[in-house]
């Protein structure tokens, strides 16, 4: 019994896929590197396809797309199970631990670029500004942006303009280059908003259509 013991000990010592994590010198064969690196790459790629799988379902569900985030969910549960199963069944296993891990930071941070790519949904913008607004209410609806202005009134400014839109997400980033470009000292705010009227015209311009329209995009 002791003898079989020390036998295990041994193959398990000099297993080269551990001696080659551990950084011992030796000679490796392809095979063995690829043995060595698979699944903690398959366990990287799938944690950053779950985690940015999630943002996308975050975002779906905030704007109201239940369908699609249901959709988005099952595909994101299913990775994760690949993903976690791969490192419950190698707990000692450092670089699995490790490729987990870092998939998920990974993943979050591609998620965002995601939502901004995606831009569903619309925001409210305020523009304030204490100069004269026809100017910039002409150069704006020659872009198609729809907006209400209202007069008001401050204990540290005197009489300023507020401009109301509802702009389309994937419109903001133009209208924020346009006010950063032409109107530098121009004060803004942004909000989400989470419902609109169905059928509202909100933006005079015929958006181009697109391929992944489908998925809200």
């Amino acid at each position: 019994m002791k003898k079989s013991h020390k036998i295990e000990s041994a193959n398990y010592s000099t297993n080269p896929v551990r001696l080659l994590w551990l950084g011992v010198p030796q000679s490796v064969s392809f095979e063995t590197f690829w043995t060595a690196i698979s699944i903690p790459l398959l366990i990287l790629v799938a944690r950053v396809f779950e985690a940015s799988l999630e943002s996308v379902r975050t975002i779906y569900i905030s704007k109201g797309h239940a369908n699609l985030a249901a959709y988005v969910g099952i595909v994101k549960t299913g990775i994760w199970l690949i993903s976690t199963g791969l490192v419950l069944t190698g707990l000692t296993q450092f670089w699995n631990l490790f490729s987990y891990l870092a998939g998920y930071g990974i993943g979050t941070v591609i998620g965002m670029e995601i939502e901004n790519l995606i831009s569903i949904g619309y925001v409210i913008v305020r523009l304030i500004t204490p100069d004269d607004p026809h100017i910039l209410m002409t150069r704006l609806s020659t872009l198609g942006y729809g907006m209400t202005r209202i007069e008001g009134t401050g204990n540290f400014s005197g009489t300023v303009s507020i401009i109301f839109m509802i702009v389309p997400r994937k419109e903001l980033s133009r209208l924020l280059s346009l006010i950063s470009r032409e109107y530098p000292d121009l004060l803004y705010t942004i909000e989400d908003v989470r419902n609109i009227k169905d059928g509202a015209r909100i933006f005079y311009k015929d958006p181009k259509r697109r391929i992944l329209g489908f998925f809200g995009m």
